[in-house]
C-alpha cells in the first residue's frame, strides 16, 4: 500500500478541507461573473463582436439613461402626491389669475341675459315648458375629478346617482353630472358656482336648475316640487325666515338642494356671491368675517352657505324678495333626525308627502363619505345610515318589479307579489310613474 503524500494527507486534514471549499467557491463566483457578464451584454445592448472598451462605454450609456428614468420617474410621482385631496394639481396654479388684487369674477359681465335668452328661444321654437306642461328642470349634481380614498365612499357615489337618476326619470327632468372643476379657484364648496352659471348659459331652455348635493338622497320618489308656487321667485332653499334675518344663523338654510331660475337676477346674485370663494387668501379672510357676522359658526374658511347668509342679511333689499325658503318640504332634511324614524314612516304613511310623513330629501351633512377618516361622524355610521335611507328609496322603485329590500340598510331583495299574466292591469304598478298623493 502506497504512502499517502504529503499534499493528500493535508487535503484529508480539517483545515483541508476548508481550502478545498475555498477554491471551489472561487471557481463559481468566476463562473457566475462571467454568466453576468454575457447576460448583460446581451440584454442591454453589447457583445455585439466589440472590443472591451465598447462594450464598457455601452454598458455605462445604459445605465445613464436608466438614471435618468429614474429620476423622471421620481418627478413624476412627486408630482401625483402633490395632488390635493380635492383633486387640483400643481398644473392647475397656470388656471389661477396672475393678479389677485383684481376682484374675483366668474366670468364677462352679463347685463341682458333675460333679452338674449328670449330671443333665442324665439328663433330656435323653443319654450321653457316641458310636454307636461311643467317648467323645463335640470337636476345638476357631481363629485371630485379623483377616486375616493375608500372603495365604499365610490360605492356610495355609485348609489347616490342611482337614486338621481330614478327620481329624474319618473319627474322627467334631465340630469346632469358634473366631475370636472371649471375653475380651479371655486373648488370645495364654490366648484357649484361657476358650474350653474355656465348651464345656465348653455341651456337657455331650461327654465330652473336644481342643484343637489352627492351626499343627499331622494328618499320620497313620489314627491313633485311645487313650482307653481314659485313663479314669483327665482331663488328656492330649505330655510327659515326667522333663523336667517332675526337670528342670523348660518345654518337658517341649506345650500345642498336648492332651485334657480335661468334669468338675469340669478347671474347677478351669482356675481354678488361669489367674491368670497377663490382658494387662499380671499377665502379665508373671508370666513373670519363670516364667522364674527353670523351666529354660531366656527372660525373656518368661507362656504357658500355662509356666504349667501351674508348677502341676504347684509343686501336684503335686494335679493330676499326673490328668495323662497321653504320649509313646508324637506327639500333639505338632516340626516340625523329621519334615518331613525323609516320604519315609522313606512308603518303610518306612504310616499308622496315629502314632509315628516315621507322626507322628501334626506342629507348627510357632516359625512365625508370619500375620506377614510370620515367628516364629524365616523365613517361606519355614515354608511349604515347611507345604506339604510338608500334602501328606503329604492324600495319605491322596486316595488314596481314586485320586489323589496329584505330590510333597510340590507342589499339583499325579496318578493313581495308574484308575475301575472296581465302586468299592464296591476293598479298603481307603473314604470313611468309612481303613485303619488291623491
Amino acid at each position: 500500500m502506497k504512502t499517502p503524500s504529503i499534499i493528500q494527507r493535508s487535503l484529508c486534514s480539517a483545515k483541508g478541507r476548508r481550502l478545498q471549499r475555498s477554491i471551489n467557491n472561487m471557481k463559481i463566483t468566476v463562473l457566475c461573473g462571467l454568466m453576468t457578464i454575457l447576460v448583460l451584454r446581451g440584454t442591454i445592448g453589447a457583445g455585439n463582436f466589440g472590443t472591451p472598451a465598447q462594450d464598457f462605454e455601452e454598458i455605462k450609456a445604459h445605465l445613464r439613461s436608466a438614471t435618468r428614468e429614474y429620476h423622471a420617474a421620481r418627478v413624476l410621482t412627486q408630482v401625483d402626491e402633490k395632488v390635493s385631496a380635492d383633486g387640483a394639481s400643481s398644473d392647475d396654479i397656470e388656471e389661477v389669475r396672475s393678479n389677485l388684487m383684481t376682484p374675483y369674477r366668474l366670468g364677462p359681465k352679463i347685463s341682458d341675459w333675460d333679452d338674449q335668452r328670449k330671443q333665442w328661444l324665439s328663433e330656435n321654437s323653443q319654450t321653457s315648458i316641458s310636454w307636461q306642461g311643467r317648467p323645463r328642470v335640470l337636476l345638476v349634481t357631481g363629485s371630485q375629478p379623483s377616486s375616493c380614498e375608500n372603495s365604499e365612499g365610490d360605492n356610495f357615489l355609485l348609489k347616490s346617482v342611482k337614486n338621481k337618476l330614478d327620481y329624474a326619470r319618473l319627474h322627467d327632468i334631465e340630469l346632469f353630472y358634473n366631475m370636472a372643476h371649471l375653475d380651479q379657484e371655486m373648488i370645495g364648496f364654490w366648484a357649484k358656482l361657476p358650474l350653474l352659471r355656465k348651464l345656465m348659459l348653455t341651456n337657455p331652455a331650461v327654465e330652473w336648475i336644481w342643484w343637489m348635493d352627492s351626499d343627499a338622497l331622494f328618499t320620497d320618489m313620489s314627491f313633485e316640487v311645487p313650482l307653481e308656487k314659485y313663479e314669483n321667485y327665482n331663488l328656492v332653499l330649505h330655510g327659515f325666515d326667522d333663523k336667517v334675518y332675526q337670528q342670523k344663523l348660518w345654518t337658517g338654510l341649506n345650500t345642498g338642494s336648492f332651485f334657480i331660475r335661468n334669468c338675469q337676477w340669478a347671474l347677478d346674485l351669482l356675481d354678488a356671491w361669489a367674491p368670497m370663494g377663490p382658494k387662499g387668501v380671499i377665502r379665508n379672510q373671508a370666513g373670519e368675517m363670516l364667522s364674527k357676522s353670523l351666529t354660531g359658526r366656527a372660525n373656518f374658511e368661507a362656504d357658500d352657505q355662509s356666504a349667501l347668509v351674508y348677502l341676504l342679511i347684509t343686501q336684503r333689499l335686494e335679493w330676499a324678495n326673490k328668495v323662497m325658503l321653504e320649509k313646508s318640504f324637506y327639500l333639505h332634511g338632516y340626516w340625523v333626525d329621519l334615518v331613525g324614524k323609516y320604519e315609522e314612516n313606512m308603518a303610518k304613511s306612504h310616499p308622496g308627502f315629502g314632509d315628516d310623513r315621507w322626507p322628501f330629501i334626506t342629507h348627510f351633512v357632516g359625512c365625508k363619505p370619500c375620506l377614510k377618516n370620515g367628516g364629524d361622524y365616523s365613517v361606519d355610521t355614515c354608511f349604515k345610515q347611507m345604506e339604510r335611507a338608500f334602501t328606503f328609496a329604492d324600495n319605491q322603485i322596486l316595488d314596481v318589479l314586485g320586489f323589496r329590500h329584505r330590510k333597510l340598510g340590507s342589499p339583499r331583495i325579496v318578493r313581495v307579489r308574484d308575475d301575472s299574466s296581465h302586468p299592464l292591469k296591476l293598479e298603481g304598478k307603473s314604470l313611468d310613474r309612481l303613485p303619488s298623493v291623491v
